[in-house]
């Protein structure tokens, strides 16, 4: 939650502001606290929007639909201003996470949890429809899960049915991937619409990925309408309850009845909101929010830490706006440091990235098979035991000759900060791009603005080496070989655990997190995963590789190279595919460093009949639903370095008898577009990208590539 700015109100109606949620084009969503220390998420239009008239009449229309519907299912509407003075909705302030931010953070749902969501939302369209509206956008950020079970939020598009939309000319009146096709059409849609996207809406739940999907938006919304759903990721035997609601035909969709009917789920399947990962944010968040309610001199009171907790993810009232602009990360309020001390947890948001423009063949920018112009570069600057170069947002950060690490802009290539005193090889990390994470030679985890390099708050972790951060926590290896959790919101360990004996001081850098894992390679091939609440192992693959194995991370699923190439589910290990193939002279080898994005799976194929490892090798798209190959890309890659996707290419880096070379292919077909030689490589090479461009190390020199 951010704090009230220049031209917020302090009250609106009954309620004393707090702070802001979360905003968009349309409006502010504040967190707000009446006499009764109730609170409330308060969405307000914005001033200069008031007077439009469409605007104001959606706006009432919203607080009207809310108010009709009764049930346990949605959130309830506390009060309304809609005539004169400015307009607001309030509503309860739901304490929890949204669907797509759960099964972001703990992965898709079980078999029971699915059919408790569907049955449970089934009965909400119920009372939806019985009040006589349509509620139009069901959407995983519309769901927020509660103690209680799930509620359904933001009417802001529903209508009576049959009624005529409100939605401007030139917006897109429902959610690309969970609208119905006949609402994607433009025609009038009934209930059932709402039962299609309830469909959608449990594929994600159950598989972590959506029913119709593309590349772009006009894809996606093209699928909707004309391809089957993508159902490979959900289990069995959910399919035959979730594909009738997903027919193209809306007569042929179950009504909300049938459908709690059908997905009852097994006894107990309620406690998916009260026990494991979830419950426990839930009732993290559930804290938060009685200390909002909490009088100001009995909030002060509070301790600190508790309201210094970082939510990312707009916690219901936020989401109210998603659909309208988006929603912000909320922080609870905390106690004020005192005069003339800086708060060490409060710094700047992200700053934007700088986008490069993209070259175009077309407009004579470059010749199909040359070789670019760089963007900046070759600076001689790296240290020789620099990790590889980590992008955020407006800088790039990389280990510094002379010791410490330092950020240099994206843009040209100039130093922007550096810091001393700290172990490159330790390892950096991004937190949430806002922070940039090193450990300094005393094992001390220190903290730091990215943008700007300014110090933040340290954590004495005895670290050795970072290995991963999600939202809450930064992961250290000890230099006792243990794992330890730091917490970002007060900078305390939350845990520590000893490594079983064939882990013990093998786990390597960089590891993923998920679905409440950490997932690490070892220095000498094992694979091992533990629960990001208590470090304690949940599951391992011995012997992937002959070497460093290293984990890329796509959703909720986690591939890797070495003997075979293999996806596994993060929660539990459990494969979904898995190749061992042989080269074009049918000789067996293994596989290098993958890199895992939503549409594709790279990986190079190493071919023993060459006598200089690791190069040449074969470098493959696949898809990532089953792995298979979807071309052999024709240009050279290191067995050890990435493949990765910026602009419309695929970009690879070799070096093959001491000649170092990037190579640039289309990434729809595989050919090659252009190659950049580069000076005589010691093989110590990696490529990185963001923002339109391509960073490449090459030894200790750095550059900066255009896209096309």
């Amino acid at each position: 939650m951010h704090p009230l700015g220049t031209g917020d109100p302090l009250r609106l109606g009954p309620y004393r502001l707090l702070g802001v949620v979360g905003e968009g084009g349309m409006g502010k969503v504040y967190a707000g606290r009446d006499a009764a220390g109730t609170v409330a998420a308060v969405k307000v239009l914005r001033p200069e929007l008031a007077g439009d008239a469409q605007l104001a009449r959606r706006f009432v229309r919203e607080a009207q639909a809310a108010r009709a519907v009764t049930g346990d299912g949605v959130a309830r509407v506390l009060g309304a201003q809609t005539e004169g003075g400015r307009p607001w909705i309030a509503t309860e302030f739901l304490a929890g996470p949204t669907l797509d931010q759960a099964v972001a953070a703990h992965g898709p749902f079980g078999e029971a949890a699915v059919r408790a969501l569907a049955a449970s939302l089934a009965r909400t369209l119920a009372a939806i429809h019985a009040a006589g509206l349509i509620h139009r956008d069901l959407k995983p950020p519309n769901i927020v899960l509660t103690s209680s079970g799930p509620r359904v939020i933001d009417f802001g598009i529903a209508r009576p049915e049959h009624g005529l939309t409100l939605t401007a000319t030139g917006q897109v009146p429902v959610t690309p991937g969970y609208g119905a096709p006949e609402q994607v059409l433009g025609r009038r849609v009934a209930p059932a619409a709402d039962v299609f996207s309830l469909g959608a809406v449990l594929v994600y739940a159950a598989s972590g990925r959506r029913a119709f999907d593309g590349g772009h938006l006009a894809a996606v919304q093209y699928a909707a309408v004309h391809d089957a759903p993508d159902l490979s990721g959900v289990p069995a035997p959910l399919r035959p309850l979730i594909e009738p609601l997903l027919a193209k035909d809306a007569a042929a969709r179950p009504g909300p009845a049938a459908i709690a009917a059908a997905c009852a789920p097994p006894r107990g399947a309620d406690r998916a909101w009260r026990r494991g990962p979830l419950a426990r944010e839930i009732t993290e968040r559930e804290r938060g929010i009685r200390e909002l309610a909490a009088p100001p001199e009995a909030a002060d009171a509070a301790r600190p830490v508790a309201r210094r907790r970082l939510l990312l993810g707009a916690a219901a009232g936020g989401a109210v706006l998603a659909a309208g602009g988006g929603a912000a990360a909320l922080w609870w309020p905390r106690a004020r440091p005192p005069a003339g001390k800086t708060d060490l947890f409060a710094f700047p948001p992200a700053v934007p990235t700088p986008k490069a423009h993209p070259l175009s063949a077309d407009d004579g920018d470059f010749l199909v098979g040359g070789s670019p112009t760089p963007l900046w570069g070759p600076l001689d600057v790296l240290t020789d035991d620099t990790p590889a170069p980590l992008p955020v947002r407006d800088v790039l950060i990389v280990g510094a000759r002379g010791g410490g690490i330092a950020a240099h802009n994206v843009v040209d290539g100039t130093r922007r900060w550096a810091v001393p005193g700290l172990r490159a090889a330790g390892r950096y990390l991004s937190l949430s791009d806002r922070l940039i994470a090193a450990v300094d030679t005393r094992g001390t985890l220190r903290t730091f603005v990215a943008s700007t390099g300014e110090p933040r708050w340290t954590a004495p972790a005895e670290a050795e080496a970072l290995l991963a951060a999600d939202a809450h926590t930064v992961y250290v290896l000890t230099k006792d070989h243990r794992l330890r959790a730091v917490s970002r919101s007060d900078a305390r360990i939350r845990w520590t655990a000893p490594l079983d004996p064939p882990f013990r001081a093998k786990p390597a850098a960089p590891g993923v997190t998920a679905a409440g894992r950490l997932v690490l390679g070892t220095l000498d091939g094992h694979v091992l995963a533990v629960d990001t609440a208590t470090g304690r192992r949940v599951w391992d693959i011995r012997n992937q590789s002959d070497g460093y194995v290293r984990p890329a991370l796509c959703g909720t699923t986690v591939h890797f190279g070495g003997r075979t190439l293999t996806a596994r589910r993060i929660t539990d290990g459990t494969p979904l595919w898995t190749f061992r193939e042989k080269d074009p002279w049918g000789e067996q080898g293994p596989y290098g460093v993958v890199t895992a994005y939503p549409d594709a799976v790279y990986a190079a194929l190493y071919s023993p009949r060459f006598a200089d490892p690791p190069d040449p090798t074969l470098p493959l798209k696949r898809r990532p639903s089953d792995g298979k190959e979807v071309f052999q890309i024709r240009s050279d890659a290191g067995f050890t370095t990435p493949v990765v996707v910026q602009g419309g290419g695929i970009w690879t880096i070799s070096a093959v008898a001491g000649r170092a070379e990037v190579s640039t292919v289309d990434k729809d077909s595989g050919m090659v577009v252009w190659r950049y030689r580069l000076p005589a490589s010691r093989r110590r090479q990696w490529l990185s990208a963001d923002g339109n461009r391509v960073f490449v190390l090459n030894d200790s020199t750095l550059w900066a590539l255009p896209v096309f």
